[in-house]
């Protein structure tokens, strides 16, 4: 508990600084507590402060520590920080783990920082940590998240030049990131590879080619590929049906997403909150709100709730109708009803507010969950 309080307030962090560096020994388990606190807590800059200090009186963490730490630091995009502290400690010679590395590398990776990644993946390899299939099938994973779908297909060569086999996961990332990158070409050649090598193709398999044909607007094609994925004896899961239900909905086909989502019902398999919100953001946007909030009653008496998705869909169309008191109200209620405003919810509501000169009420909202740590635009001065 009151590792917690010191978590949670800046002053009693600064208290706990204070006192350590009045004690020249900290014991380990002391140390090894308050960094796990911070780090469960999402501090970063309190993470990063307090390591410093205790790092430089011999402090070593011990290897799953040290990836809470490294997370830590990257979820707060500190990565000057993460890069430091994990520099210090290899010239120090302590042995990092393939998760800390992968990590750090990762997110370098996604902010275009590809030649500190690329180090640190060297690294990697140089301390011999990319042993197996399991270890290459994360990394392909890793410049798949980066949109580096290239260097994931370059990584899949390397590994198998060294007689390291793929399994069902190494092509199946492979066919995702290419789907995702819409180059459904060299996925379906991918899966041509997976039956060579005696694979059966999975629901995972199916749904990424039918996301990816998706993609480039081949919305028939990929309804073959799912009565395809029937034969094979694969059950569609929602996942499933939720991609082609968002695809149809997208092209203005709502009609034809209605009976999927009764199909998929039918078939005994559970819609869940993305199925609905993407029939409702359709209906807002046609400008039929009570046909959304028909889809709406039907999610709540599944015992779904609303998310950000839901609300903003409606505010939006309810300001742009001229029925602001009911996007008032609904914005308002949201809270009470278990879902916290993110950035774009509150921004459409503010919006809203400033246009039709209410100004206080659009302060007030922006000072009430600006202090809840969410960012939101300037509101433009009238």
């Amino acid at each position: 508990m009151e590792c917690f309080v010191v978590c949670r307030h800046t002053k009693a962090f600064e208290l706990l600084s204070k006192f350590v560096e009045r004690k020249p020994i900290l014991p380990k388990v002391a140390c090894d507590a308050i960094l796990h606190c911070l780090c469960s807590n999402s501090l970063p800059r309190e993470v990063a402060s307090f390591f410093r200090k205790i790092e430089g009186r011999g402090y070593l963490p011990d290897s799953s520590l040290l990836t809470s730490v490294m997370t830590c630091l990257i979820n707060g995009l500190n990565l000057e920080e993460a890069c430091d502290i994990l520099d210090s400690l290899t010239e120090k010679g302590l042995k990092l783990g393939f998760n800390t590395y992968l990590a750090l590398t990762e997110i370098l990776y996604k902010v275009g920082r590809v030649v500190e990644g690329d180090w640190y993946l060297n690294q990697m390899l140089r301390d011999g940590l990319v042993p197996n299939v399991f270890s290459y099938n994360m990394i392909i994973d890793c410049f798949s998240k980066a949109k580096m779908i290239d260097r994931a297909s370059e990584t899949f060569r390397e590994m198998c030049q060294r007689g390291i086999a793929p399994n069902l996961v190494t092509l199946n990332t492979l066919i995702s990131g290419y789907c995702k990158a819409g180059e459904v070409g060299k996925a379906r050649e991918l899966l041509e590879m997976l039956l060579q090598h005696g694979f059966k193709p999975d629901i995972f398999t199916f749904s990424s080619i039918i996301d990816g044909l998706c993609r480039v607007h081949k919305i028939e094609d990929a309804f073959d590929c799912f009565s395809e994925m029937v034969e094979w004896g694969v059950t569609p899961n929602a996942i499933t049906y939720n991609i082609l239900i968002r695809s149809l909905c997208i092209i203005g086909d709502v009609a034809r997403s209605m009976k999927l989502l009764k199909k998929m019902q039918a078939d005994g398999i559970s819609p869940d909150v993305f199925s609905f919100n993407a029939l409702i953001q359709s209906y807002c946007k046609m400008n039929k709100i009570e046909k959304a909030q028909k889809v709406l009653v039907t999610m709540l008496r599944l015992d779904l709730a609303a998310d950000n998705f839901t609300y903003s869909a409606f505010i939006e169309v309810l300001c742009e109708s001229g029925r602001f008191d009911e996007a008032k109200n609904l914005f308002f209620s949201m809270e009470a009803n278990g879902c916290t405003p993110d950035a774009y919810t509150c921004n459409t509501f503010i919006d809203a507010l400033v246009q039709s000169a209410h100004l206080e009420e659009a302060w007030g909202i922006v000072k009430k969950y600006e202090k809840k740590g969410i960012v939101l635009k300037p509101i433009p001065v009238l």
